[in-house]
């Protein structure tokens, strides 16, 4: 059995299309720890006592100790190396071994902190990250396949097209796309087909790009031999080397018609066309990209660099990735009765795999255009996009094993810093070595690196839990691969995290317990690092241990992790504890319903409206109710209401009226006037005579029968002696 190699705590461990791999979750994990040449203190008694395992330390794993890891990889047990350098080198080992065990794990300890200036202190840590990677793998969940043929689309100047092209054709499918001669011109012989015009759109993704393009050259590309008679013919020199004419350039000679012969490839009387190809993968030579968006569709290449020339390459067969996001249309406060309330996920989207489905009062994510980056779950006010692979659940888990494991080992204040597995990761890797040359202070020893697919994958419900379980401080770590907006969308809920920490004591004005880390080099970073996890960024008060579990509904955890900062809040301890905590506008996930009774005729439509059901109505009499701790501030329900008598206020109330059903507005039931059944409201009824009595068509009786209700309406329509009938 070949066994499933893992990098570091990672859910998905490569930005590049893989073929996903079931995992199999076994209890037993053997664990392998290694000084790396005594360059990092490890305490193998105190990692083992926290691991209830005993350990061996091992100097020299990757070399001549090799014979401990071939002997751990012999067992059935899920073995755990402490160490990402030698990833490579011990996968060929458990390969050639004919390894037994069907799980490798690889976690990094050494950048993370065995060399920082106090990797002294760094054992807590180090037992945490050990801890965290014997969890068993998440559940696997859908993916989403791509089927590539090889088809390669090249748009650029013809003479650099083709040389890229040479590089690729032996294993690709190559048509160029023709935006100039460039230097050289095209080559005299044609190798691969051409097409040239301007290009209207650029649609799809890997296997399934669609090129638009309007064709109105008057040289056809596809008839031209390449003869270079008309470019010798033309007098203004308006034919290039691509087989094209500069219209800007030509006086209508016509001499290059003439030229041309029986070829009959140039055709001035040819009309514009828009044509349409398909193609699997596009390499875009231009200086500007197809797409106006930061996350590009996969199978979209900028520029022909070295990288992307191999990449290009592998990408031809079948390719799976998850399915990273799981939707509930029914939780959703997109938009209802044709209604838009919130739009927060599609303006979030980088890759703009989110859209609007009005037809069907929805949102719909297109899951070949999806990145994974978990910004639109993030945003969410009611769950209804939630983060599927890992789901919050696995990560609440990995969270809630780390500090408890860093607790349990003696660590005190810790620090949880979320980084992106790609460009986060090598700023921590490069920071580390950093700190092993003696030029930077590395990571804090109460400093522990969590590794996310994209970091803008957890939102307020996570952040909070982590204080919740014991963390002093969360940090987001952005670097230059984050969409702009992401930053804006996190921003927004770090503000409503620090307003409902501030206003609880927990935290003083000033502090800051979860923050944004902007850092683009490894310098950048350690003096962040050194800045922000002091002391007076920390919680002021500590949150007691919470033992609840992060669960898949996002409200759901957002209500146990706020019920347990209100149930230990020191401001609520006070002798005039406050009834209610303002919040930020901008992305409130909690607030109240203001509404005018003047205005407000209980017509119920923002019940309808309301996707989490915090309005209410009351089936025994005219009331609209309200429970605030089901408001998710979407707007749908101030969209919809035909009177707008309602206002949104965001707030955290801190009673324990907050869970309960409240009236908001009430009024006496309308009794019809023949035969007395209540059949509106008494404000409703009121209000449209009101506005109906001065019409031509509601005058005399007519105006009497909407006093009625429908039966008796009926009723008195065919009694009435002077009624006038169309038979």
């Amino acid at each position: 059995m070949t066994p499933r190699l893992q990098g570091e705590l990672k859910s998905w461990h490569s930005p590049s299309l893989l073929k996903k791999i079931p995992t199999l979750n076994h209890p037993r994990m053997t664990t392998l720890i290694c000084d790396c040449n005594q360059t990092q203190p490890l305490d193998p008694k105190a990692l083992g006592q926290s691991l209830s395992e005993n350990l061996t330390l091992h100097t020299a794993l990757c070399r001549r100790e090799a014979g401990a890891f071939v002997k751990a990889v012999q067992g059935t047990d899920d073995v755990v190396v402490a160490c990402t350098q030698e990833q490579r080198l011990f996968g060929e080992l458990a390969v050639e071994a004919q390894a037994k065990t069907s799980v490798i794990k690889f976690v990094n300890i050494r950048e993370t902190g065995g060399w920082s200036r106090d990797a002294q202190n760094a054992s807590p840590k180090i037992a945490a990250l050990l801890a965290a990677a014997h969890l068993p793998e998440p559940e696997p969940v859908p993916v989403v396949t791509f089927k590539s043929a090889g088809r390669l689309l090249i748009i650029g100047e013809l003479d650099r097209a083709e040389q890229v092209a040479g590089l690729l054709a032996d294993h690709l499918n190559i048509t160029l796309f023709t935006q100039g001669p460039g230097d050289a011109g095209g080559a005299q012989s044609r190798r691969y087909p051409v097409l040239g015009g301007h290009v209207v759109r650029l649609d799809g993704w890997l296997g399934a790009f669609t090129l638009t393009w309007q064709r109105s050259n008057p040289i056809d590309l596809d008839v031209c031999t390449r003869c270079n008679a008309c470019v010798a013919a033309c007098p203004e020199q308006a034919i290039g080397l691509d087989y094209q004419i500069d219209s800007a350039k030509c006086s209508a000679h016509r001499d290059c018609v003439t030229a041309c012969g029986a070829i009959g490839a140039i055709n001035f009387d040819r009309p514009a066309a828009t044509e349409t190809a398909e193609f699997d993968l596009v390499l875009d030579l231009r200086a500007h990209s197809a797409f106006n968006r930061h996350a590009l569709p996969q199978g979209y290449f900028r520029d022909a660099s070295a990288a992307n020339l191999l990449r290009l390459r592998e990408l031809v067969g079948e390719f799976e990735k998850p399915k990273f996001f799981a939707y509930k249309q029914k939780l959703c406060a997109h938009s209802r009765n044709e209604k838009v309330g919130c739009n927060a996920c599609v303006d979030i989207c980088s890759a703009e795999a989110v859209s609007s489905d009005k037809s069907r009062q929805q949102i719909k994510v297109n899951p070949n255009l999806c990145v994974g980056c978990g910004a639109c779950t993030t945003v969410c006010p009611t769950g209804a996009l939630t983060y599927a692979y890992p789901p919050a659940s696995a990560q609440g888990q990995q969270l809630k094993t780390l500090l408890s494991t860093y607790q349990k080992a003696g660590g005190k204040d810790a620090v949880i810093l979320l980084h992106s597995q790609e460009a986060g990761q090598a700023l921590v890797n490069e920071l580390g070595r950093a700190a092993q040359l003696k030029v930077a202070h590395g990571v804090p020893a109460h400093v522990i690196p969590v590794s996310l697919w994209h970091t803008a994958s957890l939102g307020l419900d996570v952040w909070l839990t982590a204080l919740a379980y014991g963390a002093a401080q969360v940090l987001v770590l952005h670097t230059a691969e984050e969409a702009p907006q992401y930053a804006e969308g996190l921003q927004a809920q770090m503000q409503q995290a620090q307003a409902l920490l501030e206003g609880l004591g927990y935290a003083k004005p000033g502090q800051m317990p979860v923050q944004l880390l902007h850092a683009t080099q490894a310098m950048a970073l350690d003096t962040e690092l050194q800045r922000l996890t002091t002391g007076k960024q920390r919680l002021s008060s500590s949150v007691p241990l919470a033992t609840f579990a992060v669960t898949a509904e996002k409200r759901s955890t957002l209500g146990l992790v706020v019920d347990h900062l209100l149930d230990h809040a020191p401001v609520l301890k006070t002798a005039t504890p406050p009834q209610a905590l303002a919040l930020p506008s901008d992305g409130a996930l909690f607030g109240t319903v203001e509404v005018n009774k003047d205005s407000c005729t209980l017509c119920m439509s923002c019940v309808s409206a309301c996707p989490a059901q915090a309005l209410q109505d009351n089936q025994q009499s005219p009331q609209l109710r309200f429970v605030e701790k089901n408001c998710v501030q979407c707007g749908l329900c101030v969209s919809t209401c035909p009177e707008k008598a309602l206002n949104l206020v965001p707030r955290m109330l801190l009673t324990p009226q907050r869970k309960e059903v409240r009236v908001l507005n009430e009024t006496q039931p309308y009794g019809c006037v023949r035969c007395g059944k209540p059949f509106g409201t008494l404000k409703g009824i009121e209000a449209m005579i009101g506005k109906l009595a001065g019409h031509s068509m509601f005058q005399g009786a007519a105006l009497e029968r909407l006093k009625m209700c429908g039966d008796c309406r009926v009723i008195d329509i065919y009694s009435a002696g002077d009624e006038q009938k169309i038979l």
